[in-house]
């Protein structure tokens, strides 16, 4: 199965990877990268007490938030996927990863200028920045964005909520996606013909279904699965915790993920996150079998669901990196969809990426 990818694409478009350095850009981690830095063995059996849950259970080590993440880095993981299935990775569309100052077009300026495309690295063939559609200046944050690069393809607005208060959330409060200021300002998204990539959490399908039916003409991209948290093991305080309760949350997933797709034609769903510890991921070092076998079920209904032309791959790399290796990622995809065809496997691994983000 090594080669399942050769023959059928001259090389993966990775529609999901994210880029930074906490020591020089404004990061999340750029406060305790620091101390990682001087201690990391310190740092790493102090994260109890230094990290609160929600963000412990998300990265598990900090040693892929609390040191720089560049092309370099990325290339150096990506190379794993010739091995894997035997294709190298041709280019990659950044997603935002919190860029903690007022501007986020500096983020997109900031990757612009990124030496992608050089000395082996895959090229940046897209940038999906940050902006908030309740900003009374939205339109001005999206002309900004295009201002600071010819990559910007659209924006990626963090609405993960979730009631289990160990689990991460990535805003204040539930149901803005369907709150008359966001639906108001997505308007001038539309406008501009930009897509909007949508992390949501399962039980939050149903604000995506509101939206893509408000904004039909606009391509909404659903990242990660819209994980079920908890589908993979114990997160948080009380999600996921027994047999019963995972078994649940597949069928409340499958059921609402079946609605999106089925009543949204301008939805596309992202096969990432594959390895992402939100799902439940706890031990690192995964094997290729063993992955394809733990999330069978999300990949093989998302694809039936969502059909051939609506579907893209991204790693999520290195959010993914603590559980798994770069070709164990792609190697466990490319293993579950060869039974589709070679079709399927082009559109996945290319075709749709550059249909969707207009490369």
């Amino acid at each position: 199965m090594t080669q399942v990818l050769s023959g059928i694409v001259p090389g993966i478009i990775d529609a999901h990877i994210h880029q930074w350095d906490p020591f020089t850009t404004p990061r999340e981690a750029s406060r305790l990268a620091p101390l990682y830095r001087r201690a990391p063995r310190v740092f790493e059996r102090l994260t109890p007490v230094l990290v609160r849950q929600p963000e412990r259970e998300l990265i598990l080590t900090a040693e892929h938030v609390a040191r720089p993440y560049l092309p370099v880095d990325y290339a150096a993981d990506a190379a794993g996927a010739v091995e894997a299935v035997g294709v190298p990775v041709e280019a990659a569309v950044h997603v935002e990863c919190g860029w903690h100052r007022p501007d986020q077009s500096e983020e997109t300026a900031w990757l612009d200028a990124l030496p992608f495309g050089t000395a082996g690295n895959p090229g940046l063939a897209a940038i999906v920045g940050n902006a908030d559609p309740r900003d009374p200046d939205f339109a001005s944050v999206l002309d900004a964005h295009a201002r600071a690069s010819d990559r910007f393809r659209g924006i990626r607005f963090m609405t993960t909520w979730h009631p289990d208060r160990g689990v991460k959330n990535w805003i204040d409060e539930e149901g803005v996606m369907t709150s008359a200021a966001f639906l108001r300002g997505f308007a001038a998204l539309a406008e501009r013909g930009l897509t909007y990539d949508a992390y949501v959490y399962s039980h939050q399908l149903p604000e995506v279904v509101v939206l893509a039916k408000e904004y039909p003409d606009t391509t909404i991209v659903l990242d990660h699965y819209a994980p079920p948290v908890g589908y993979c093991g114990p997160m948080g305080r009380s999600t996921g915790r027994t047999d019963a309760d995972r078994a649940d949350l597949l069928a409340r997933w499958k059921e609402d993920i079946a609605q999106l797709a089925g009543s949204c034609p301008n939805v596309v769903a992202k096969h990432s996150g594959l390895a992402f510890p939100t799902l439940g991921h706890q031990q690192p070092g995964i094997g290729r079998e063993q992955l394809a076998e733990r999330v069978a079920p999300l990949v093989e209904h998302t694809t039936e669901v969502f059909g051939e032309d609506r579907l893209v791959f991204g790693s999520n790399y290195p959010m993914d990196k603590a559980i798994a290796t770069y070709g164990t990622v792609v190697g466990a995809l490319a293993d579950l969809l060869a039974p589709y065809g070679p079709d399927l496997l082009r559109k996945v691994f290319r075709d749709n990426a550059r249909a969707v983000y207009r490369l």
